[in-house]
Parts: C-alpha cells; sequence; structure tokens
C-alpha cells in the first residue's frame, strides 16, 4: 500500500506544518479556526503529502481486551513451558528417565524458537497481528491436548511431542508484546502496555511455579495416583487453552481504525509490496546500538531462563524434600519481577529515560544474582525466598526494558521483527547457559553454577554502557521541542523515501519565526 498525500507537499505535525516549497523548510503556525475545522469522514487518516488531510489519532477501548486476551494465552504457554521442570524429581521417577531430559522438555522452548523466529516474524509483518496470535493461541491448544494423552509411563516421547507444539506455538507469541503495545496503545502508555503484555508470561512462569508442585505431590509409593494428578494437571490447561483460543478469534483484530499515536500514523496500514523483510533484518544487524542491545539482553534474558529451568535442582541440592518451598521461591521470584515489570513501564512512560534505567536495573541485577549466589547454601531457605525476590524484581523487570528500548532505537522497522530477534538471542544464550549451568551443578554444586551466570552478566553490564541511546520512536511522537519542531530522523528520512516514494522532512530542526 502506498499512503496518500498531503496538500502542496506539507507533513502534519501537531499543530504546525513543515513546507517543503523549493527544497526549503519553514514552519507556519496554523491559526485556531484552521485547526477546529472538521475533516471530511473518509480523510479522518493519518497520511503523508499529496492530499488535504492531517494527522488523527484515537484511542479505542478495544485495546485492553486485545492486550488481556493475549496476556492470558501468553500466560498458559509459560505456565506450560515451567511445569515439568518444577518438579524434574517427579517426573523422571513417573517417566523413568534422566533428569537432563527433563530438562530438555524446557530447553526445546528455545531451540524451537532460534530457527523458526524468522518466519514468524516474516508472517507477523507481512499477514497481520490477528494470523501470528491465532497461530500461537492454536498451537498452544493443540499441545496442551497432545498432552493430555501422555501420561502412562511408556509415553515420554508424547509428552515431548506435546511440548515441541507449544514451544513452536510460543515463536509466534513472545514478540507480540512490542507490537500490540505500538499498533494499539498511545504514547504515553506505551512502555506500560508492553510491561503488561510482558507480565501475562511472567505470570504463566510464576503460576508454573506454585501449582504443579501442589498438583502433582511427590506420591513414589503410588505411581497410579501420580499419572491422575499429572493427568489432572494436562487436562485443565487444555480446557483453558482451548477457551482462550476461542477468545483470541473474537477479540483479536491487526489494528484500530485509526492509528494510537503519530508514530504509527506515519507509517502505513500493512507492508507495502516492495517491502523487503530481509532488508529489514539487514538494517537491524547494521544499527550498532541494537547489536549490542541484542548481546546484553540475550545474556540477561538467557540467565533468568537457566536460573528458572534449574531452579528446582539448586533448591533440592542443598534443602532436602523441599519441592513444594522450590515452587514458592521460584513463585516468588517471577511475582517480584512482575512488580519490577509494572514499575519499569511507568517510569519509562514518565521519564523516557530508556538507557539510564535499563543500565541501573542491569547493575542492580547482577549485584541481586551475587547476593542469591552466596546465600543460597546457608541452610536458611526464608533468606533463599528474600534473595530470589530481591533477584527477580529486577532481572525479570529488565525484560520489558529490553523490548521497548529495541523499538525507540530501531524506528521504523517492525516492533515484531526487533523484539523477534532480540527473543532469538535470549533463547541462543538461555539454552548455551542452560546446559553449561546445569553441568555445572550437577558436576560440582549450584555456586559453580551461578558464578558462571554472575561473570555473563557483569560482561553485559559493559555492552549496556556502550549503547548509544537515540529515541527516533519518542522523538516523531513529541513533534515540538522547547518550541522546535523535531523534524524526522535521519534514518526514518531515507526509510520512508525509499518505501513510500515521497519527499520527507531532513533531520534539521528550524525554529519558527
Amino acid at each position: 500500500m502506498r499512503p496518500r498525500s498531503v496538500h502542496n507537499g506539507a507533513v502534519p505535525v501537531g499543530d504546525q506544518y513543515t513546507d517543503l516549497t523549493n527544497g526549503s523548510e519553514h514552519l507556519t503556525e496554523l491559526d485556531s479556526k484552521a485547526l477546529e475545522q472538521e475533516i471530511p469522514p473518509d480523510e479522518k487518516q493519518a497520511m503523508l503529502p499529496g492530499e488535504e488531510t492531517c494527522i488523527e489519532t484515537k484511542l479505542y477501548w478495544r485495546r485492553f481486551s486485545v492486550l488481556a486476551v493475549f496476556s492470558f494465552y501468553s500466560l498458559v504457554n509459560a505456565f506450560q513451558w515451567i511445569q515439568y521442570s518444577i518438579i524434574t524429581n517427579i517426573f523422571t521417577h513417573f517417566y523413568n528417565v534422566s533428569s537432563d531430559k527433563i530438562d530438555w522438555l524446557s530447553i526445546v522452548y528455545m531451540v524451537a524458537y532460534v530457527p523458526l523466529i524468522f518466519p514468524a516474524t516474516w508472517l507477523l509483518d507481512k499477514k497481520g497481528l490477528k494470523l501470528t496470535a491465532l497461530m500461537g493461541a492454536g498451537l498452544n491448544c493443540v499441545g496442551a491436548w497432545v498432552k493430555c494423552a501422555s501420561v502412562r509411563p511408556d509415553l515420554f516421547g508424547v509428552t515431548m511431542t506435546g511440548q515441541i507444539i507449544c514451544s513452536i506455538a510460543q515463536v509466534f507469541i513472545l514478540g507480540l508484546p512490542s507490537k500490540i503495545a505500538s499498533v494499539w496503545f498511545g504514547p504515553k502508555e506505551v512502555s506500560t502496555a508492553c510491561a503488561t503484555a510482558v507480565l501475562g508470561n511472567q505470570l504463566g512462569t510464576a503460576i508454573g511455579f506454585l501449582l504443579p508442585p501442589v498438583l502433582v505431590p511427590n506420591t513414589v509409593e503410588d505411581i497410579e495416583l501420580m499419572g491422575h494428578n499429572i493427568r489432572v494437571m494436562f487436562y485443565w490447561t487444555a480446557v483453558v487453552s482451548t477457551a482462550l483460543f476461542i477468545l483470541t478469534v473474537i477479540v483479536m483484530k491487526d489494528r484500530p481504525s485509526l492509528p494510537p499515536s503519530q508514530a504509527q500514523a506515519v507509517l502505513p496500514d500493512c507492508a507495502p509490496e516492495d517491502y523487503s523483510y530481509r532488508q529489514s533484518i539487514i538494517n537491524l544487524f547494521k544499527n550498532k546500538p541494537f547489536i549490542l542491545l541484542l548481546i546484553s539482553y540475550g545474556i540477561m534474558t538467557g540467565s533468568f531462563y537457566s536460573v528458572s529451568t534449574l531452579l528446582n535442582q539448586m533448591i533440592m541440592a542443598c534443602y532436602k524434600n523441599q519441592e513444594l518451598n522450590a515452587g514458592r521461591i521460584g513463585l516468588t521470584l517471577v511475582v517480584a519481577g512482575m512488580v519490577g515489570s509494572i514499575i519499569c513501564g511507568l517510569w519509562l512512560d514518565h521519564t523516557k529515560t530508556y538507557k539510564m534505567t535499563t543500565l541501573m536495573v542491569y547493575i542492580l541485577s547482577f549485584i541481586g544474582m551475587l547476593v542469591f549466589t552466596f546465600t543460597l547454601d546457608l541452610n536458611n531457605i526464608y533468606l533463599v525466598f528474600f534473595t530470589a525476590g530481591v533477584l527477580g524484581f529486577f532481572m525479570t523487570g529488565y525484560l520489558p526494558l529490553g523490548f521497548e528500548f529495541g523499538v525507540e532505537i530501531t524506528y521504523p522497522e517492525s516492533e515484531g521483527t526487533s523484539s523477534g530477534l532480540l527473543n532469538a538471542f535470549a533463547q541462543i544464550f538461555g539454552i548455551i547457559f542452560t546446559l553449561i549451568q546445569g553441568r555445572l551443578t550437577t558436576d560440582y554444586n549450584p555456586l559453580a553454577g551461578n558464578l558462571f551466570l554472575c561473570v555473563w552478566i557483569f560482561l553485559g553490564i559493559f555492552l549496556t554502557a556502550l549503547i548509544k541511546s537515540e529515541l527516533k520512536r519518542n522523538n516523531v511522537n513529541m513533534g515540538m521541542n522547547h518550541r522546535n519542531l523535531q523534524a524526522v530522523s535521519p534514518i526514518l528520512s531515507i526509510y520512508l523515501r525509499e518505501i513510500f516514494y515521497f519527499p520527507v522532512l531532513s533531520s534539521e530542526r528550524s525554529a519558527s519565526s
């Protein structure tokens, strides 16, 4: 789709126009009467040069339904990720397999993500939000029902198949928070919306820590009772997944009728025919600040995945017969992180201090990891609850920060593509960290595995400090800064010129006369 134009080459921004007559750029104040003139109904869209129209934005109540449905099916997918590893000792006994095979039921989520993220983000860019959401919710539902047929000691392969299907569903879920936030929410709530969408996934992990030890107690002496308890857990998960898939069909839409922000208004409703997904990927990999963020985000989130996967083994190595408390500690870690996510989202919406906030949270996560590492084996499980909460508050609270920072420094590239790449690096680091930390924990002790993560998180602090913070999306949304019109950034200018074929603003600021 090629956007329509604005009369005489004037691009509307806020209360002013920037004239592009004869290659010069100057500002013309609009009088109040002109601003109050009603726009014909068929022209109430944000478009670009050649027609008489102005940017109109609107927030719809439906955005909360879209966010809620996404958050809930993301929750169920995260629950299915962690439901095995938090009771590793029970599943090893039921299926008569080694603990590393149970670890692979979690690792498969990370393995599946890396090769499939590129077709998934291509689907999001080319076919839109609704189809991508339906793929995620639908596969999540199918995987849950496959697991219901696996409750027999000789059917470990079937439960692995169901988990693989759920891991494929995850590919169509993890990249959506920033996309939903940008497409449906206004500039003053976009970071909070993204944090809320990520929070759904975190809440699923928290419930995955809490419920499995309660629903499937360690009844080693009665294998049939154990199987019955596992079956109850699987069937309830499948029923909830089915209900959420139906809600996704009803509620989810690609985008609202009118854009929620000026940053969305200057972009087309759908990818133009000559849009190159490959070129978008190349552009992102040429963006040095984004490369630094990819690695630092991968380190932090990969560490979180590793700690979550191996938490049961770490607690059981230091505290015998504490399956329930292992789950509760995991719950504490994630719930504290959920609070951290919301606080960080609100803080970003208020201050827009992306780099400073990201760096501070990174440093505090490192301190939290050090404290957790050296207090784990002090024979005081209540202290572990506290240190895990502190670690989770900052480590899990970092997740939406990375998404939103990535969108800011890569605008106008697709939010789904940048988020997808961030998640892909998180999965790669998660696989590596889980395998190495798991081996160190098994062969030596949890201290060795946790120190391994501390070293990498310390490296991530330096990489985060090197990121150049250029808030491109925020600049477009702000429009005016100290009575000067903030023109579109050079990268946005080049991108719009090549993709939409119209002259755009230069990056110079011009003072209004």
